[in-house]
């Protein structure tokens, strides 16, 4: 295949390429040898090496250079890039297409030709052709980081079948077997850890390159890469439900969801291209009834400047690789947009709305304070331990979780007094372990100072005196601070918690870490009426971010919903427009940073073109401007506008 039609073909240069950006990922070749890549420059290269000579031939008056020997030698440049340009637009006009650039370099060289203008003529076709190859491969640069993601969906699966493990596709693995990962290999299904540990890479998936360590027990997800020591794995999706299969699609699917700005720019094109072959015609036919001296050379020439000036391929090529290059740089930092659409959508947000639990806390309960009084704080926490190991509250789980030095004490008739604690016999000794109202429903006396504590507390009565108590909260994640310090400098200008978790904890959270309002004791519903409010009010854009689960009706209403750990949530795939692999409230402050920034080179690369190419185009109308001015004007607009668009692939936001 030649180089300028490959070229031309694979980058959406026009309506009647721009139905291969499907191919997007599909057709990007990572590893192009140096052999193919020559070829594919040789013809550009040829025709260049031609012209230059030519050119110094014409320059110097060289006495054979002349005549029909100047039109052949000019001819066999032409060829190479001009030929497969030529077929393009024949095809084009074949289906029905008439208006397409192929078209607009056809008649500006063929016309330049025709009046004897030999070297403009193949000169427009070489740069033309040189910039295609520049956009060709800006175009795979993009591809391929995005593709490089499909690289982390495993090839294999060792499942246990008949005593022995066998590899087989993931495809063909059922929910239930036990699959073997070796130390290096992927993880190739979802699934719950087998083995004692592990110790996993998940940077492909979220971007984080710091390892996980997982116990038994813990869910593992496919395309984590497994680094100490063999493990093993029960499946619990099949391969097509997996996390990473689902994340793949998402990336896929959102190359092909155009932005209101790739759309107006695909519409414009349609329009654009018949109007400058009109004004064309007219620039070379209008002034005979108008000038005085007119020479139809002269007007033709001017008229193939305008349309050489007019070719539309830095628009048509420079816009959708900004989106694809700002769709891969959020990739990279472990941020899924579901479509180009939302980069946009992402840059008008003005009031972001936050759940509580899993959002911008763990959502794990920890022991996060013991008091005892009177008595050591391994003493009061082995009681507590040896009545929770008797429940399966998860208060219980959450005490049972913190490290301590275990007396190994035993409790005995152990009884659970509903909504209020337990009570039991420990060590010889009447032990209770619960809320406020189990020690007054007991006379124990408590001091009012910490009765008024508004995190989960366990009071501890040993033989009806206070013995002390725990604090049980849900621990803060690391960046929740810097989480909502960001959101505020992206331009943010309110921030608002809403939580299902009593108002009291609620308010001291949002408080805490710098939020503007909040409101606890909500239920899904009452989450849902408020976002709705908020959408009511003018001029109000509104995103959610919630972990995807119970949040799922709030997701959906808002402009943009932001899903927190998506590798774990189905609920959160399906419905979010923004997923954060990375489970960091502080990534929707990247978020919006990648979505204005990628709007601000989209409106540069337009600005840049459309005003460069109206001087241009005004002064070669008049005269001021030839062929040359105009083939560098076009093709340095382009390459302008895609070094830009390239620019947003490399940038990175800590």
């Amino acid at each position: 295949m030649n180089s300028v039609n490959h070229t031309t073909t694979s980058c959406c240069s026009h309506t009647g390429c721009c139905e291969t950006e499907n191919s997007f990922i599909d057709d990007a070749h990572p590893n192009e040898s140096f052999a193919e890549k020559f070829k594919t420059y040789l013809p550009a290269l040829f025709s260049f090496i031609l012209l230059a000579i030519g050119i110094i031939l014409d320059f110097t008056n060289t006495s054979f250079f002349s005549n029909w020997v100047r039109i052949v030698w000019y001819g066999i440049a032409y060829l190479p890039v001009g030929l497969p340009v030529l077929k393009q637009g024949f095809e084009s006009i074949k289906n029905g297409v008439f208006f397409t650039e192929f078209l607009l370099m056809s008649i500006a060289t063929l016309g330049a030709f025709i009046i004897g203008e030999y070297p403009e003529g193949v000169a427009v076709m070489v740069f033309y052709a040189v910039g295609e190859l520049f956009q060709g491969e800006a175009v795979k640069k993009a591809r391929n980081n995005i593709k490089a993601l499909l690289a982390v969906q495993p090839n294999e699966a060792l499942v246990l079948r008949k005593g022995d493990f066998v590899p087989v596709s993931p495809e063909t693995v059922a929910i239930g077997e036990t699959v073997q990962v070796r130390v290096g290999e992927k993880i190739p299904l979802d699934g719950k850890l087998l083995s004692s540990k592990a110790s996993v890479n998940t940077a492909a998936l979220t971007g984080e390159s710091k390892p996980n360590t997982i116990r038994k027990g813990q869910d593992v997800y496919a395309g984590s890469i497994n680094l100490e020591s063999v493990i093993e794995i029960e499946t619990t999706k099949e391969f097509k439900d997996s996390s990473i299969a689902r994340i793949l699609n998402l990336v896929q699917n959102a190359t092909e969801r155009k932005s209101k700005t790739e759309l107006f720019i695909r519409k414009f094109a349609r329009i654009y291209t018949p109007i400058v072959v009109m004004l064309a015609i007219g620039v070379t036919l209008l002034p005979y009834f108008f000038v005085s001296n007119y020479v139809f050379e002269q007007w033709l020439y001017r008229a193939l400047i305008f349309l050489v000036i007019s070719c539309p391929c830095a628009l048509v090529i420079s816009i959708p690789l900004g989106y694809f290059g700002g769709l891969g740089n959020a990739s990279r930092h472990g941020i899924l947009f579901k479509g180009a659409s939302f980069l946009d959508t992402v840059t008008k947000i003005n009031t972001v709305v936050m759940d509580k639990t899993g959002t911008v806390t763990k959502g794990v309960f920890k022991v996060t304070e013991i008091h005892p009084i009177k008595i050591s704080e391994n003493e009061l926490i082995s009681y507590v331990i040896a009545l929770e190991k008797q429940s399966t509250h998860p208060i219980a789980k959450a005490i049972l979780a913190h490290k301590t030095d275990d007396f190994k004490y035993m409790a005995t008739d152990v009884s659970e007094i509903s909504g209020k604690g337990l009570s039991g016999i420990v060590n010889g000794k009447q032990v209770l372990a619960g809320n406020i109202s189990l020690l007054k429903s007991k006379n124990i006396s408590v001091p009012s100072e910490i009765e008024n504590i508004t995190e989960t507390t366990v009071f501890v009565a040993i033989d009806e005196k206070f013995v002390g108590y725990l604090i049980i909260a849900d621990e803060l994640k690391t960046d929740a601070v810097e989480a909502i310090n960001q959101i505020k400098k992206s331009g943010v200008s309110k921030i608002i918690m809403l939580s299902g978790d009593t108002d009291a904890i609620t308010q001291k959270i949002a408080n805490h870490i710098g939020i503007d309002a909040a409101k606890g004791d909500l239920l899904p519903e009452d989450k849902l009426n408020e976002v709705e409010k908020l959408k009511q009010q003018p001029n109000t854009k509104v995103a959610f971010v919630g972990d995807g689960i119970n949040d799922a009706p709030v997701l959906a209403t808002s402009d943009v919903g932001f899903a927190m750990g998506g590798l774990g949530s189905d609920v959160a795939i399906e419905t979010a427009d923004v997923i954060i692999q990375t489970d960091q409230p502080s990534k929707v402050a990247t978020a919006i940073q990648i979505g204005r920034s990628t709007r601000k080179i989209i409106w540069q690369n337009i600005a840049l073109a459309f005003v460069v190419k109206g001087l241009v185009m005004a002064l070669g109308t008049v005269g001021l401007a030839t062929m040359w001015e105009a083939v560098f004007a076009d093709v340095g607009v382009a390459l302008l506008a895609i070094l830009n668009a390239v620019r947003l692939q490399k940038m990175n936001w800590n």
